[in-house]
């Protein structure tokens, strides 16, 4: 038995509460994870709102969250890449959530935490600085290349920044003025969002940018299309529908304990800042959630346990 927070129906906050869930033991393949820290990502509450029945089916009550740090606990059958006692992060299984003093974690899902690498940041790693990885895989850019970023202030943008920088690429990150010196101090060329980005964008790059990552969707994404070369990959997880029609798709979200050791050396070698800024105790996790929700938080935010 452990005790967790999530939701008992779709809806808003009210439907959020604390209750006890029993979790089995780690089967084949499985950690057992005493959290210590667990990020929160704006699709939480989008699951919790029932946005995302079609992509996340849940059985409610459901726990909250997709990503944690923690101390192994208990192993599967199997398993020998890790030991009880070893400090871990990664997403949780299908079916646990991270809003929880243990949890589940697939192997295939899980890397080891540098010793350099603090709790909350190496839980935050998991969704934001993964996808950024993944996505630039994807695009497959060479050093000196134009990235058009779309939406580069939140926590794959910024994720997205880094370490496109940190390999030669020259970013162009679409963003609010809130977000300025944020971008700009990462290394990239901010523009302002809003109605006149587009030509912001082209006197910056006027033969056309090599790649556009969007994290907004809309007309953002469509405007964005246009500015980018002929045959240059497009890729949105804000609107992956969105993008294959505009000649792109999303992005191949892999998940794996190669991909999460990479990222987790990066934060500890200094190229990327997970940019923690937000704190919660485990009996705050309704705020935690809500500082998200409501757009309140200038970086990622962790909830901590103990």
């Amino acid at each position: 038995m452990t005790t967790a927070y999530g939701f008992t129906e779709y809806g808003g906050p009210d439907t959020q509460s604390y209750f006890d869930v029993t979790l089995p033991p780690p089967g084949a393949g499985q950690l057992l994870v005493s959290v210590r820290a667990a990020g929160v990502n704006p699709a939480d509450w989008k699951v919790r709102a029932g946005t995302r029945k079609d992509t996340v089916p849940v059985t409610l009550p459901a726990v909250l969250g997709r990503e944690v740090s923690g101390v192994v606990i208990g192993v599967g059958p199997r398993v020998t890449e890790f030991e009880v006692g070893d400090e871990v992060f990664g997403a949780t299984a299908t079916g646990f959530g991270g809003y929880a003093a243990s949890t589940l974690l697939n192997v295939s899902s899980a890397a080891h935490k540098p010793p350099t690498v603090s709790w909350a940041d190496a839980a935050v790693l998991t969704v934001a600085a993964g996808t950024a990885y993944d996505a630039l895989h994807d695009l497959g850019l060479k050093p000196g290349a134009t990235l058009l970023l779309l939406g580069a202030g939140g926590g794959v943008g910024r994720s997205t920044t880094a370490l496109a920088v940190s390999r030669g690429i020259d970013v162009i990150g679409v963003a609010s003025e809130s977000k300025r010196t944020a971008i700009e101090g990462a290394g990239a060329r901010w523009v302002a969002s809003g109605d006149a980005f587009a030509g912001e964008v082209s006197a910056l790059s006027p033969g056309g940018v090599d790649a556009v990552f969007d994290l907004v969707g809309g007309d953002t994404l469509t405007r964005g299309a246009e500015l980018a070369r002929p045959d240059a990959p497009i890729l949105s997880i804000a609107d992956p529908l969105a993008a294959s029609r505009l000649g792109g798709g999303g992005v191949e979200r892999r998940r794996t304990t190669a991909v999460f050791t990479e990222v987790a050396a990066l934060v500890a070698d200094g190229t990327l800042d997970p940019s923690v800024a937000g704190r919660y105790p485990f009996s705050r996790a309704g705020e935690a959630l809500a500082a998200v929700e409501d757009g309140h938080s200038a970086g990622k935010v962790v909830i901590e346990f103990g």
